[in-house]
């Protein structure tokens, strides 16, 4: 037995050595791609939590290119040590991809939306946004998806081709957001006495910014009452706060000052007389 060893090896042993090589050689660079990719996902991630400068959507694309990236480059070296004739794989594998791209143009879609996304970046981590029927605070994009939580607390993965070609509306973004709220008085009451009362709310509430200026103003003359209307800007954190309570004080003031909130009417003029028959 040990003689037949010894035979095979003197008869092989320069391919049995090149065999070895090389596949010490592919284990050295899938251990090498792997490690390289844990690095580079862990280098991206503690360097952005130092220094705060990507946006947290784009920090998880970014590490899944880049693990995308060392893979593929350590699958082609692995393929060149095999011998391999990387060449017409490469050939191969882009009339695959024509045919897969043809196949799933949809998904492709996405995955050109979500770039375009990052790229542009329309709304980050965080963002409460409304595009189309989708309403909610963006939670992570990915290149295929967008994640958010709707504000009843429902979770939603939404196409990225569907925000990216619908108008997006991105309520955080700015920082601050005007609210215009509207009360109706009676034609009879003072107009100068119902913008004093608005005017006084907005000196008894400190978080109205002070620019852009707060305004009273008459909005509109309606059937049945006058429009009056209160214009204000509060930062993003206090708007919900502060509309709900403006609301109420609104209401309370304007009794208070004996100004009158009147219901929507109509006159119906009845005119009497008699009415022809049927037969005249």
């Amino acid at each position: 037995m040990t003689a037949k060893i010894a035979s095979i090896w003197e008869m092989h042993y320069q391919w049995i050595l090149d065999f070895g090589y090389k596949v010490l050689l592919t284990v050295v660079v899938l251990a090498a791609s792997y490690l390289a990719a844990k690095a580079i996902r862990r280098s991206i991630t503690r360097a952005n939590e130092r220094f705060e400068r990507l946006d947290a959507t784009l920090v998880p694309v970014l590490t899944a290119l880049a693990t995308y990236a060392v893979y593929a480059l350590g699958t082609i070296i692995v393929l060149d040590i095999l011998g391999v004739n990387t060449a017409s794989i490469i050939t191969v594998l882009g009339a695959t991809a024509l045919a897969i791209g043809l196949a799933l143009k949809d998904t492709l879609g996405n995955l050109a939306a979500g770039i375009m996304l990052l790229i542009l970046r329309p709304f980050r981590a965080g963002d409460l946004i409304k595009c189309g029927t989708i309403e909610g605070t963006v939670e992570e994009a990915h290149l295929f998806t967008t994640k958010l939580q709707t504000i009843d607390g429902l979770f939603v993965e939404a196409p990225n081709s569907e925000l990216w070609n619908n108008h997006i509306t991105n309520f955080t973004r700015n920082g601050k957001r005007r609210m215009d709220i509207v009360v109706g008085i009676s034609y009879s009451d003072s107009i100068d006495k119902g913008l004093e009362v608005l005017a006084q709310l907005v000196r008894e509430e400190p978080r109205f910014l002070n620019e852009p200026p707060p305004q009273a103003m008459v909005k509109a003359l309606s059937d049945s009452f006058v429009e009056i209307q209160l214009r204000a800007w509060t930062s993003i954190d206090d708007y919900w706060n502060t509309y709900f309570d403006q609301n109420r004080r609104v209401k309370l003031a304007i009794e208070a000052a004996g100004l009158t909130i009147p219901f929507p009417q109509r006159d119906v003029h009845v005119v009497s007389g008699n009415m022809p028959g049927p037969s005249q």
